[in-house]
C-alpha cells in the first residue's frame, strides 16, 4: 500500500559528506581535463571522426553526474585516443538530454550519460526517447541501497521488527520525490516483502535525510556513500541492504536476499550511444571505456563512495542487458503506482 504525501517546508540546509566528496573530485576532474584535453595522440575512429566526442549530461555542473563523467574522462581521453567534451543540457530530469541526443549522428562521438532518472522519464512517456533506441556502452558504477530508520527507534531496530511493525500501520517513508528512486525501490520492496509504507516526498535527497534523523519519519532508502556519515555519527542505522551480495564495509546488515525477499535496488550510473551506430565502434568505445574506468585514477574515485573498482565498471553487454532490465523494472513499478499514462 502506498499513500502519497507531499510536504513543503523551508529549506533545511544539511550538507552531507558525499557533496564535500563530488566537490572535491569535481574540481580535480575539472581542473585536469581542461588540461588533458590538448593531448590528443595517435588515431582512432574517434580521433579521425570525433571533434571531439561529446558526453551529454543531464544534470548540473559539479554535482555527481558531471563529477563521474569527468573522472570517466581523464583516463578515456587516452584510451580512446580523443578529446571528450561534457556537454550540459539540462530539464525534464533527462528529457533534454534524452532529446537532444536524438538529434545527434549515430556515430559514436556522442554519448549520453545515464541515471535511473533517464529510465524513469521514458517509462513515463516525458521524452521522444525510447529505451530502445538506445545501446549501453559502459557502466561506471552501481550502488546498492539501505532501507534506513531512525538509530533512536528500537521498534524498528531491525528489519525483522521494521516487517512486524508494518502489519500495524504503515511505515512512513521519507522519499525524495515521487516516482524517484526511493519512492520506487520501497513500492518494489514492499510489493515482495508485504511491507505497507506511506510515502513522504521532501523535495530531495538533503530534507529527507534531515527528516529521518530528527524522527519526523520513520525511514527511507540511502545509498551508503549518502548514509556512511549519519550511520557513524549513531543518527541513522542500516537494517537491511536491497541486494543479492554484503558489502565488505557493513556485515552485519542483512540482504534482500538472505530475508528471502528478492528485490535489488540501485543506483546506477553509466553511458549510451544511439540504437544504429556501428558495432566496432560501440565495442571500441567500452573496450576503451571500461579500461580507463579499471584505473587507478578512477578506482579511487569509486573507493572515495565505498564502491569496489572490480565490480562497478563493466562493458556494453553486461551493461546494455542490465540497462533494459532496469528499465522494465521502473516501468512496471511506475505502472503499480499509477504514474504512468
Amino acid at each position: 500500500m502506498s499513500i502519497l504525501i507531499k510536504l513543503t517546508e523551508r529549506e533545511i540546509m544539511f550538507k552531507l559528506n558525499l557533496k564535500k566528496f563530488f566537490a572535491f573530485f569535481s574540481l580535480f576532474a575539472l581542473t585536469y581535463t581542461s588540461i588533458a584535453s590538448t593531448s590528443v595522440v595517435a588515431e582512432t575512429f574517434a580521433t579521425k571522426e570525433c571533434d571531439p566526442i561529446q558526453v551529454v549530461i543531464h544534470a548540473s555542473y559539479g554535482g555527481g553526474t558531471d563529477t563521474t563523467a569527468r573522472m570517466m574522462s581523464i583516463r578515456s581521453r587516452r584510451t580512446l585516443k580523443a578529446d571528450m567534451q561534457i556537454v550540459g543540457k539540462r530539464g525534464g530530469s533527462g528529457a533534454k538530454a534524452q532529446n537532444y541526443t536524438l538529434t545527434r549522428p549515430k556515430d559514436g562521438c556522442t554519448i549520453m550519460a545515464l541515471t535511473e532518472s533517464h529510465l524513469y522519464t521514458m517509462a513515463r512517456g516525458k521524452s521522444n526517447m525510447k529505451i530502445d533506441d538506445l545501446v549501453g556502452v559502459a557502466r561506471a558504477m552501481e550502488e546498492p541501497t539501505f532501507i534506513v530508520v531512525n538509530a533512536q527507534n528500537k521498534e524498528l531496530s531491525t528489519i525483522k521488527k521494521f516487517i512486524k511493525r508494518s502489519k500495524e500501520k504503515p511505515i512512513i517513508t521519507a522519499i525524495a520525490s515521487i516516482g524517484g528512486t526511493e519512492h520506487i525501490g520501497m513500492y518494489n520492496y514492499s510489493t515482495v516483502a508485504d511491507v505497507p509504507f506511506k510515502a513522504v516526498s521532501f523535495g530531495s535527497g538533503a530534507q529527507s535525510l534531515q527528516a529521518l534523523a530528527s524522527g519526523k519519519v520513520e525511514a527511507s532508502l540511502l545509498n551508503p556513500s549518502e548514509a556512511a556519515a549519519l550511520i557513524e555519527d549513531k543518527k541513522i542505522k542500516a537494517i537491511l541492504l536491497l541486494h543479492d551480495k554484503k558489502m565488505a564495509d557493513y556485515p552485519k546488515v542483512p540482504t534482500s536476499y538472505e530475508m528471502g525477499h528478492e528485490v535489488k535496488v540501485v543506483t546506477t550510473r553509466g553511458y549510451a550511444v544511439l540504437k544504429g551506430t556501428p558495432q566496432d565502434r560501440i565495442d571500441a568505445l567500452s573496450k576503451g571505456m571500461v579500461k580507463a574506468m579499471k584505473h587507478d585514477t578512477f578506482a579511487n574515485y569509486l573507493k572515495g563512495a565505498s564502491l569496489d573498482p572490480a565490480t562497478s565498471p563493466a562493458g556494453t553487454e553486461v551493461w546494455d542487458k542490465q540497462l533494459k532490465e532496469n528499465y522494465a523494472k521502473a516501468a512496471e513499478a511506475l505502472k503499480g503506482l499509477g504514474l504512468t499514462n
